[in-house]
């Protein structure tokens, strides 16, 4: 026979799933920032060491 009443982990499966969510939606936004940043500096040090006309 089926259980009767509320599924016992729902809720915490839930809660979980939430957090593991928001835990990689953090990791993946912190390495789109340092791949910004990383382009920026390569950018500007490209910027710089090239000389226009010698």
């Amino acid at each position: 026979m089926g259980k009767k009443g509320k599924a016992k982990n729902t809720v915490n499966k839930a809660k979980h799933t939430k957090l593991l969510n928001q835990k990689k939606n953090k990791l993946k936004k912190e390495e789109s920032l340092r791949k910004k940043r990383l382009k920026e500096i390569i950018r500007q040090s490209k910027n710089e060491n090239s000389p226009t006309s010698l």
